[in-house]
C-alpha cells in the first residue's frame, strides 16, 4: 500500500487506516482472536496506521492492541486519544486538564505496551480548559519523547488556529465520507491553509455506504446504530435511496458498495486518510482493496451530486454527541 503524509512535521501513514473501536464496543460483540488476527493481517497488508483510544471499552481496546502489537510494534504508526474522564467504567464527561492529559498518557502507555505514541489526539474539545493549555501540555510529552505527534478531533477552525500556534497540529481527525460532508465548506480548506492532513472517522457513515444495512430497530441494543438518526424511519428510506448510485457504480466496477465510498474519499486529496473501522479480516480486505479503485470524472460526479450536502437525512449523531462537536 502507498503511503500519504499528514501535516508538515513529518508524520507518514499508510493510505488506508485501520479504526480498532469496533473490537471493543459499539457494533456489537467481537471475537477477539479474530480481532487480533485483523490487526495482523492489516500489518502484513501495509496497513500500519490504526487507530485506538483510552475511552474505547473503556481501556480494552488499548490492552487488546498491546496484546496484538507484541513484537510488531516497530510496524505500525499508533494514535490513541486523551480528553474524557472515565468514572466507574462510564465515560461522564470532557476532561483535557493538563495533569490529567499526562496520567491518560502514562496510563495508555502501560496498556499498549509500548514507550511512546506516534500520534495523540484530544478526543474531544473542552470548553473549561484552554486549547492553549493542551497544545502546551501535548508539546512538553513530544519534547519527553512520549508521543511524537499531536492531533485534534472534531474541532472547529478556530480551537485549531489556536491550537496550532502553540504546537503544530498534524492531523485533524474527523467524521467525512459522502454521507458527512460538512467539513467541506470551511474546515477542509482551513486545514490546506494550515498544513494539517484529515483523518477521516466513519468513513462506510457506520455501514451504512457498505450496503448490507437494517433499520435501527434490527440492530441490537449494544450497537450504536440502534439510536443512529439517519438509521430510522423515513429518513432511513431517504438515505437508501441517496446511497443507490453507491451501489449501482460499485456494480458497473465489479467492486463492493464501501470500496467505492472509500475511493470517493481517497479521490478527495493526498491529505486525507481513511481509517474504516473493522474486527474482521474479510472487511479489512474489501476495504484495503479501494486503495486501487480509480474513479472517473463522471463517477466522482455523480456521486457528489446524489449524496451532496443536505441531500443525506437526519442529524448524524443524537443532541448528546452533537454538543461535543467543537462546530
Amino acid at each position: 500500500m502507498q503511503k500519504r503524509k499528514l501535516g508538515r512535521q513529518g508524520l507518514e501513514v499508510s493510505t488506508v487506516g485501520l479504526g480498532c473501536m469496533g473490537m471493543s464496543q459499539s457494533y456489537g460483540p467481537a471475537d477477539e482472536a479474530e480481532s487480533i488476527a485483523t490487526v495482523h493481517r492489516a500489518i502484513e497488508l501495509g496497513c500500519f496506521f490504526l487507530d485506538t483510544a483510552e475511552v474505547y471499552g473503556p481501556f480494552a481496546n488499548e490492552e487488546l492492541l498491546g496484546r496484538a502489537l507484541q513484537g510488531k510494534r516497530d510496524q505500525v504508526v499508533l494514535a490513541s486519544k486523551f480528553g474524557f474522564k472515565i468514572e466507574n467504567g462510564k465515560n461522564v464527561g470532557t476532561d483535557s486538564r493538563p495533569e490529567h492529559i499526562r496520567e491518560v498518557v502514562d496510563a495508555s502507555l502501560k496498556r499498549l505496551r509500548t514507550d511512546h505514541l506516534d500520534l495523540l489526539y484530544q478526543h474531544r474539545v473542552d470548553r473549561q480548559v484552554p486549547i492553549e493549555d493542551v497544545a502546551g501540555t501535548v508539546g512538553d510529552l513530544v519534547q519527553q519523547g512520549k508521543v511524537r505527534f499531536f492531533g485534534l478531533s472534531e474541532a472547529g477552525i478556530d480551537t485549531l488556529r489556536r491550537a496550532h500556534a502553540v504546537h503544530p497540529v498534524s492531523a485533524l481527525q474527523s467524521e467525512y465520507s459522502l454521507w458527512e460532508r460538512n467539513l467541506e465548506q470551511e474546515i477542509i480548506p482551513a486545514l490546506r491553509e494550515l498544513g494539517i492532513g484529515l483523518v477521516s472517522f466513519s468513513p462506510l457513515g457506520r455501514g451504512f455506504l457498505a450496503g448490507e444495512v437494517k433499520r435501527a430497530e434490527d440492530y441490537p441494543a449494544t450497537d450504536f446504530r440502534r439510536h443512529d438518526p439517519r438509521y430510522q424511519g423515513e429518513n432511513y428510506d431517504a438515505n437508501m435511496q441517496a446511497a443507490q448510485v453507491v451501489r449501482d457504480i460499485a456494480a458497473d466496477l465489479h467492486a463492493k458498495p464501501g470500496q467505492i465510498a472509500l475511493a470517493w474519499i481517497l479521490h478527495q486529496g493526498q491529505d486525507i486518510v481513511p481509517i474504516p473501522g473493522t474486527k474482521r479480516r474479510t472487511y479489512l480486505e474489501e476495504n484495503i482493496a479501494a486503495a486501487s479503485i480509480a474513479l472517473d470524472d463522471a463517477q466522482i460526479k455523480a456521486l457528489d451530486q446524489a449524496l451532496a450536502p443536505g441531500k443525506i437525512a437526519g442529524l448524524r449523531y443524537g443532541d448528546k454527541m452533537m454538543a461535543l462537536v467543537d462546530r
